[in-house]
């Protein structure tokens, strides 16, 4: 260890005390103050000396810190200007390491790593953890893994199943693309500040060969979000939103046999799959 463990309150409260830096809660920073959850973040992603690894929003470098004593290569993107001269005394003398200020939604990923294949390691604010996660996925990236904190509310709107009452249109993006599995939660007091609200570290495994395979991805996810557009309605009427008339969502469905009474909440990504190949198939 080059520097004392930053993931400490009182080595925190000395960092920004000293820099001047006060949360930005329009960036939603919480920093975090438990080595215990570093270590089980680097853990969870089984990273070793011959990992990329990409991080979002290091913040002061506490997780940062975590993962390059791994010996893995990283990049880290920051959006917050302040913080970069914190990022240049708390993480000096790692060899390991590129800071990149940067907004993460705005980067060419593919520019800064190359075509080496990389795990994305996160503490991502909440505000804007949906946003990163799905441009991450849908960007055909060589990512291996996301391993990502998040609101535990919506690591567990990532991970649900068809059939349960939080199984959205983010529950099939996720999937479609990788296979979620929350590792652990962490607590408020884990952060400074406290957020109200508990987080949850998920593990997305990105898939080589996705589970479905439909014709055309994006009728695929036309689908699925009129499946969703109107979450209390029924197949028969929330699928209207694809343009289509009543009596032709209908033909839809029974071609597809799946009955219309059901609710977007209850179809497989297979069922999707399906509904969206007859679709294109009948342009």
């Amino acid at each position: 260890m080059q520097h004392p463990i930053i993931a400490k309150r009182e080595i925190t409260q000395y960092i920004l005390k000293r820099f001047g830096i006060r949360m930005n809660k329009k960036l939603g920073q919480n920093f975090l103050i438990d080595e215990g959850i570093i270590a089980g973040i680097v853990n969870t992603a089984k990273i070793t000396a011959d990992d990329v690894v990409l991080e979002i929003g290091p913040g002061i470098g506490t997780l940062t810190q975590g993962v390059l004593e791994t010996g893995a290569q990283v990049y880290a993107v920051e959006i917050d200007k302040k913080l970069l001269p914190v990022l240049e005394h708390t993480l000096e003398g790692y060899d390991n390491l590129e800071i990149i200020n940067a907004d993460i939604l705005k980067t060419d990923i593919k520019e800064l790593i190359g075509n080496r294949s990389f795990k994305v390691v996160a503490n991502l604010p909440y505000y804007i953890t949906t946003p990163i996660i799905m441009a991450l996925l849908e960007e055909d990236l060589p990512i291996t893994q996301l391993v990502t904190m998040v609101q535990k509310e919506v690591a567990e709107r990532m991970a649900a199943v068809p059939g349960s009452k939080i199984y959205g249109a983010l529950s099939v993006a996720v999937q479609y693309y990788s296979k979620p599995e929350i590792s652990f939660i962490v607590p408020p007091n884990s952060f400074m500040p406290s957020p109200e609200v508990d987080s949850a570290v998920i593990v997305c495994d990105i898939y080589k060969d996705k589970p479905v395979k439909p014709v055309d991805k994006k009728a695929f996810f036309q689908v699925v979000k009129a499946a969703f557009g109107q979450r209390r309605k029924t197949l028969t009427n929330s699928l209207g939103l694809l343009g289509l008339p009543k009596d032709e969502v209908r033909e839809l469905l029974a071609q597809a046999q799946i009955d219309g009474r059901r609710r977007g909440e209850t179809l497989s990504l297979q069922e999707f799959k399906i509904l969206a190949d007859i679709l294109v198939l009948k342009k």
